[in-house]
């Protein structure tokens, strides 16, 4: 495979994944045919309502309610896997990734080489001092059919401490992203549509910047005619198959 042989000439990857790389453990694409999409309109749901509209914020909670039942007993898959062992191995500069799961960190990548372009669905901070909470105390009020106060600190709305519609991504996150993208020598994408922006931006940075492009995913992408290389495939699949190239120990 092209791909191992680039891995073990390269000094500077960065890897960047998308819902794709999540489905195998359970993680329904907010997008897919079922997904939580298709049960509530992303157009109510932007950051706009929520600061806005009590009523749209609790539809807000019970969409988040849901999420959080359906993602919080999923376990990293043999793709999150291979990632943290490319970081073991010295050869990962970061993980920049659109997915809120935190499953990169529970396989094993280091907290602070993953970059959480859209934020974490495991938070709820304050929208005005930032103070956190713990999801479990506000997903347990909202079992128990209570309404989300204010913050205990400020009186500030609390939100989950994803990006929504509407909302920028976090600035500092996205600038390291950038400069990331710009100083590898490899950019491995895994499991995204690549068209949402601006993150979809990154692969045509590192392009641009001299590094070696590879798209993993099941579909076709926009950004495929630049790659260096495309494959199509499950993640996990691809991702076992190349740790086997490199003998190297997914665990």
């Amino acid at each position: 495979m092209q791909l191992a042989d680039w891995i073990k000439e390269s000094r500077n990857i960065v890897v960047f994944t998308g819902a794709g790389i999540s489905t195998e453990s359970g993680i329904p694409d907010f997008r897919s045919p079922g997904g939580i999409w298709s049960r509530f309109d992303p157009n109510e749901l932007t950051y706009q309502n929520f600061v806005a509209n009590p009523a749209s914020r609790r539809k807000f909670w019970e969409f988040y309610r849901e999420n959080w039942k359906e993602s919080s007993g999923a376990q990293p898959n043999s793709a999150h896997r291979a990632v943290a062992a490319l970081e073991r191995q010295g050869k990962l500069t970061a993980v920049i990734t659109q997915n809120i799961d935190r499953l990169h960190q529970a396989a094993g990548n280091s907290p602070a080489k993953v970059l959480e372009l859209h934020g974490t669905m495991w938070e709820v901070r304050c929208l005005s001092c930032n103070y956190y909470y713990p999801w479990k105390e506000i997903y347990n009020l909202l079992e128990e059919g209570k309404e989300v106060g204010n913050c205990h600190q400020c009186g500030g709305l609390l939100k989950p401490a994803t990006v929504s519609f509407g909302q920028s991504l976090p600035a500092e996150t996205l600038r390291e992203a950038q400069r990331c993208s710009m100083d590898c020598d490899l950019f491995i994408c895994i499991g995204s549509s690549l068209v949402v922006y601006p993150a979809a931006q990154l692969p045509e940075t590192a392009k641009n910047s001299g590094a070696k492009l590879v798209i993993i995913n099941r579909e076709r992408t926009p950004l495929d005619g630049i790659a260096d290389l495309n494959i199509r495939g499950e993640a996990g699949e691809i991702m076992t198959g190349l740790l086997e190239l490199l003998e190297v120990s997914p665990e």
